[in-house]
């Protein structure tokens, strides 16, 4: 099992390879449906509400309940994940199965998708600290910073490659 320090750099991730147990520890940003277009957005007018260089994104709000991955495959979701990968954001991390070319764009940029179990109790209790860091107005699908520690997790795509290849 590899332990994952975020932020992280491409290196320190090439010899991850689909199927790979990880444990991520260090910043873990979210986002969902509504707020990782807004980053897109925001990046792609020169503006970085945070440093996604080496950066972690989980596919979860935050709610009173905790934190649990959603479906990465949601349009707006997969969608935003090439372009990110190509500005530095490394770690995707969610559930479900990516498109080929999703898995091909972020192999090109050296970034990997990582799957975790939907349970929202284990990796609520892995969360040290949390804090608003973007788009606020979307409540609880702002961009929030998690400091993390312990986040299990199984690499599903990693070098052009994927556990459903």
């Amino acid at each position: 099992m590899m332990r994952i320090s975020t932020p992280t750099t491409r290196m320190e991730l090439e010899g991850l390879s689909p199927g790979d147990r990880v444990i991520i520890d260090g910043i873990i940003y979210t986002g969902r449906d509504a707020a990782l277009p807004k980053l897109v957005d925001a990046l792609k007018r020169g503006e970085e509400p945070f440093d996604v260089r080496g950066a972690a994104i989980m596919h979860t709000a935050v709610s009173p309940a905790g934190i649990a991955p959603t479906s990465s495959n949601k349009e707006d979701i997969e969608e935003s994940m090439p372009y990110l990968a190509s500005r530095g954001v490394l770690v995707h991390i969610g559930k479900g199965k990516l498109k080929d070319e999703t898995v091909r764009a972020l192999g090109d940029a050296g970034a990997v998708f990582i799957v975790t179990p939907p349970v929202a109790a284990l990796l609520t209790s892995r969360i040290k600290s949390r804090r608003v860091a973007a788009f606020e107005e979307e409540g609880m699908e702002a961009i929030f910073e998690l400091r993390v520690q312990g986040i299990p997790g199984i690499v599903a795509a990693a070098g052009g490659r994927s556990v459903y290849d």
